[in-house]
C-alpha cells in the first residue's frame, strides 16, 4: 500500500511543479503582469503630462476669448506688431555681436564664371 501512495505522491509533486513552472514563466505568468504594470504606470505619467499641456492650452483659449490683452500680447510678441505711435526698439546682446567687424569684399575684376575656361564668348 505505501508504493501506490508513494507514485501518486510524486505524481502530485510534479503537477503542482508543473502548474508553478506555467505560473511565473509561461503566458500570463508574472514577468508578464510585472512589465505590464510597468508599461501601465509609463502610460498614466504621459497621460497626467498630456492632460497638463491640455489644461495649459484651455486656459490660454479661454483667454484669448476673454480679453483683447492676452492677443495684444501674442501679437506683440510673435508677430512683432507695434501700435499707431509707438517707436519699437531692438536690443542686441554684447555677447552675441560679431567679435570681428565684417570688412567689404575689395574692388576688382570679377572672377571668371564657375566651370569655365576663363575666356569670354
Amino acid at each position: 500500500m505505501a508504493k501506490p501512495l508513494r507514485v501518486l505522491l510524486v505524481v502530485l509533486v510534479l503537477l503542482l511543479a508543473a502548474l508553478q513552472y506555467k505560473l511565473w514563466y509561461g503566458s500570463g505568468g508574472q514577468h508578464e503582469v510585472v512589465a505590464l504594470k510597468a508599461q501601465v504606470a509609463a502610460q498614466a505619467a504621459e497621460n497626467r503630462k498630456l492632460q497638463a499641456r491640455n489644461d495649459a492650452l484651455a486656459a490660454e483659449v479661454a483667454d484669448l476669448k476673454a480679453g483683447g490683452e492676452a492677443v495684444e500680447e501674442r501679437a506683440r510678441s510673435e508677430l512683432g506688431m507695434v501700435k499707431p505711435g509707438e517707436t519699437f526698439y531692438r536690443v542686441i546682446d554684447g555677447a552675441r555681436a560679431p567679435a570681428a567687424p565684417i570688412t567689404p569684399a575689395p574692388a576688382g575684376p570679377a572672377p571668371p564664371p564657375a566651370g569655365g575656361d576663363g575666356t569670354t564668348p
